[in-house]
């Protein structure tokens, strides 16, 4: 990862999405492929947005892709192993580790995480900053609808999405 890259936003987003999935005493996200396509989907709202009538889901009441990101250059994807920027998931998913506000084990599809208490109280608060309070809303969206095992969200999301596979990586 780049020294430029603003780490500190990529581990909030992290830490509210994971919030909503593996919070202390559960299951966690059982394998990098799932966690990294439901931030994808979080990340590109443009393209969660063709995903939702599947899923008899709409987005939570303030919560929907503004014009800037339906429009933004970043929402065109380029397709990498796990998602848009998957060399960043685990020094991302060590640094929280690190820092004791998630945990990891192994699972059946690989690496699982969850939060800590720590880690679970921090997202709650940064959720419900004005600042992450969109972002907390999506991800709590997301566990409800497009909580799937990482095979099935990759086959979907490329099924639904030819352009994600198509881009050259």
């Amino acid at each position: 990862m780049r020294a430029d890259e603003n780490m500190d936003y990529h581990l909030a987003r992290l830490l509210i999405l994971i919030s909503h999935f593996g919070g202390p005493g559960s299951k966690g996200i059982d394998g990098i492929t799932k966690l990294a396509k439901l931030d994808f989907l979080l990340r590109y709202p443009s393209f969660t947005d063709r995903l939702l009538p599947s899923r008899n889901a709409s987005w939570p009441l303030g919560c929907e892709p503004n014009d800037n990101e339906r429009e933004a250059v970043e929402s065109r994807s380029i397709r990498y192993k796990y998602g848009p920027w998957d060399n960043r998931y685990y020094p991302l998913l060590g640094r929280l580790v690190g820092y004791g506000l998630a945990e990891s084990f192994r699972g059946r599809s690989g690496v699982v995480v969850r939060l800590t208490e720590p880690g679970a109280q921090l997202a709650r608060q940064l959720g419900q900053s004005e600042e992450w309070q969109v972002v907390d809303g999506r991800s709590e969206m997301l566990s409800s609808r497009f909580n799937l095992q990482g095979n099935r969200l990759r086959k979907m999301i490329y099924e639904a999405l030819p352009e994600v596979i198509e881009t050259p990586s």
